[in-house]
C-alpha cells in the first residue's frame, strides 16, 4: 500500500511539472528566443574582414596554418583579470615582427617542415598584461604546443612607429622573449632535455623567486629570477634569454658575476642548451642566437 501511495505521488508530481514546462515553453518561446539572441557572441563572430585579416592569411595562415585571433573573446582570457583589448594598429607590426624574428630565423635554420610541423597553430592576442594577485604579470602563455597567448600589445613600439623610444626596446625584447619561452616550452615537451640539466641547481628552484631579484638570482647561477621557479624554467629561459639578447651580452654577465660557482653553473647550463639544440633537433643554437638577436636589433635601431 505504502509503495502505491508513493508512486501516485509521484505521477501527480511528474505530471504538474510537464504541465508548467509547457506552458513556459509555449508562452515564452519567443521572449526567451530574443533574449538569447541579444548576447554578444553567441550568434558567431562576423565582420567584414580587412587588410589585418588579409595579412593573416597571406603570411600566417596560408604558409603555416596559422589562424591569429585578434577580435575581443573574453572567453580564450581569464575571467578573474581585467584584460584590455589590442589595438589593431598595433596586430600587423607585433605579427610581422614575429614572423621576422622567430619564424624566419627557425626556418633559416632547419627547413619548412620543421616550422609546420612544430609551430603552434592558433594565437590569440590581448592589448595589456595578465596581472597575478602576487604582483607578477604574465605576459604569455602557450597551451598542449598548439595556442600561444600573447598580451600586452598595446605597449609595443618598434622604430618607425609613432611614440618610438629606445626605452620601448625592453617592451620589444619582452615579447619575443615570451614567445621564444613558450615555443622552447614546446619544443621540450617533444623532446625532453638531458635529465642531467636538473642536477645542476637541484633543491634551489622555489616558489618565491619573485622575491629574489635578477641580480642575486644570477648569482645563484640562474638567467633569471623566474628560472628559480622550476627545472623546465630555467631551460627555457637559458634558451630564450640567450637568443634574445646574444652571445655577447650572456658572455658579459657571467663574466661578471662574484660567484665561481654561479658562473660554472651558467656555463655548464649554456652547453646542456646547446646540445640539446643540435642533438635533438640539429640545430646549430649560436647561429640561431645570432640570426635572432640580428633581426631585434633591426626593429630597434
Amino acid at each position: 500500500m505504502l509503495k502505491y501511495i508513493f508512486d501516485m505521488k509521484c505521477l501527480k508530481t511528474l505530471c504538474f511539472s510537464l504541465l508548467v514546462l509547457s506552458g513556459i515553453s509555449s508562452c515564452g518561446k519567443d521572449e526567451l528566443k530574443g533574449n538569447v539572441d541579444d548576447i554578444p557572441g553567441l550568434g558567431g563572430d562576423t565582420w567584414v574582414k580587412g587588410p589585418i585579416d588579409d595579412w593573416i592569411l597571406s603570411n600566417l595562415t596560408t604558409p603555416w596554418n596559422v589562424s591569429v585571433k585578434y577580435k575581443w573573446d573574453r572567453s580564450e582570457l581569464e575571467f578573474n583579470k581585467v584584460i584590455t583589448p589590442p589595438d589593431e594598429g598595433k596586430i600587423i607590426p607585433v605579427l610581422n615582427s614575429v614572423k621576422q624574428v622567430w619564424i624566419d630565423n627557425y626556418v633559416a635554420e632547419t627547413n619548412e617542415l620543421f616550422m609546420k610541423k612544430y609551430c603552434p597553430k592558433f594565437f590569440v592576442l590581448a592589448g595589456s598584461a595578465s596581472w597575478n594577485i602576487d604582483g607578477t604579470i604574465m605576459l604569455g602563455q602557450a597551451e598542449g604546443g598548439r595556442k600561444i597567448l600573447l598580451y600586452q600589445l598595446n605597449d609595443f613600439r618598434i622604430k618607425g612607429m609613432n611614440g618610438y623610444t629606445p626605452e620601448d626596446s625592453l617592451m620589444v625584447k619582452q615579447m619575443f622573449h615570451t614567445i621564444e619561452h613558450e615555443f622552447a616550452h614546446i619544443l621540450h615537451q617533444h623532446i625532453m632535455y638531458p635529465a642531467e640539466f636538473k642536477k645542476i641547481s637541484a633543491g634551489t628552484y622555489t616558489s618565491n623567486w619573485n622575491n629574489v631579484g635578477v641580480p642575486a638570482a644570477n648569482e645563484a647561477g640562474f638567467i633569471s629570477d623566474y628560472a628559480m621557479s622550476s627545472s623546465d624554467d630555467d631551460f627555457v629561459e637559458m634558451a630564450s634569454i640567450m637568443l634574445i639578447e646574444g652571445r655577447g651580452w650572456f658572455d658579459n654577465m657571467v663574466n661578471n658575476l662574484t660567484s665561481g660557482e654561479a658562473k660554472n653553473k651558467l656555463r655548464e647550463k649554456e652547453v646542456m642548451v646547446v646540445n640539446y639544440f643540435k642533438d635533438a633537433w640539429n640545430i646549430d643554437f649560436y647561429s640561431l642566437q645570432s640570426r635572432t638577436r640580428n633581426s631585434i636589433s633591426a626593429l630597434l635601431k
